[in-house]
């Protein structure tokens, strides 16, 4: 597919027939670092409704993830950590929210399973707590072991910091995170990129820099939202005069 075939001029067009009602929809993303926000902004302004959505976090109040929340249009949510939006404890907690609870690294195999086109696996993880409840288990050389579920979502949103018009990604720095496991989970894999690569300009990414090979992704749209932060914490910058002799 050429990059005249998967880009779009808005995060609205990148999503156009793409969403439904009941959909199972997995967001790359850790706390707000590398979140699509664009793309999540254009999912709210759909409308749609009843959604399950596969994320490591559901994002803060009033960010990310969490405007689908504001919105009553997320039924159930899959994650591993929930601590940060109040919103999403009072709606769990009043049973307005369906929610499965998986220990992170099982949620990264999960995805990565989906990807890879394998139903299910066994890990040690959650074994004797309430991870285990209704899981078939298996004994492997004297250790118990559970069978989880891969994920296969119906569409992907990640963000990637450069794109070219093959689709090929890239992603900067921890902003890495859930995005490629994310990316290749699904059926339809939508990407929103802050610099795309002119092909007649800049060419394509080197092979070796490559994190989410173009054959994975049908949709790319370019975004400039800026990056909000979660918790900045400041300290005091050091000295840089040299101690003198006899300093510690």
């Amino acid at each position: 597919m050429s990059a005249a075939g998967r880009l779009r001029d808005t995060a609205a067009e990148a999503l156009r027939g793409v969403v439904h009602d009941g959909m199972t929809v997995a967001v790359g993303g850790f706390g707000l670092c590398g979140v699509p926000f664009a793309l999540v902004e254009a999912l709210r302004d759909t409308g749609v409704r009843g959604l399950t959505v596969v994320s490591n976090n559901m994002g803060t109040d009033g960010q990310g993830l969490g405007l689908l929340l504001e919105n009553d249009q997320v039924a159930k949510v899959v994650a591993s950590y929930v601590g940060e939006n109040r919103l999403f404890a009072r709606r769990y907690l009043d049973g307005d929210l369906e929610v499965e609870l998986v220990p992170q690294g099982t949620l990264a195999e999960r995805l990565r399973a989906g990807g890879a086109g394998i139903p299910a696996f066994c890990t040690p993880t959650g074994v004797g707590t309430p991870v285990a409840d209704g899981k078939p288990t298996i004994d492997v050389d004297g250790r118990t072991f559970l069978l989880e579920r891969a994920i296969r979502a119906d569409l992907s949103l990640v963000h990637a910091a450069t794109g070219d018009a093959a689709g090929n990604l890239r992603y900067r720095l921890t902003a890495r995170n859930f995005n490629p496991l994310v990316a290749t989970a699904s059926f339809v894999t939508v990407a929103e990129v802050e610099h795309l690569l002119d092909p007649d300009v800049d060419g394509y990414l080197d092979p070796d820099d490559v994190m989410t090979p173009g054959i994975h992704v049908k949709r790319l749209v370019t975004t400039d939202l800026p990056r909000p932060i979660e918790k900045l914490t400041l300290r005091e910058r050091p000295s840089l005069v040299p101690p003198r002799n006899g300093d510690s």
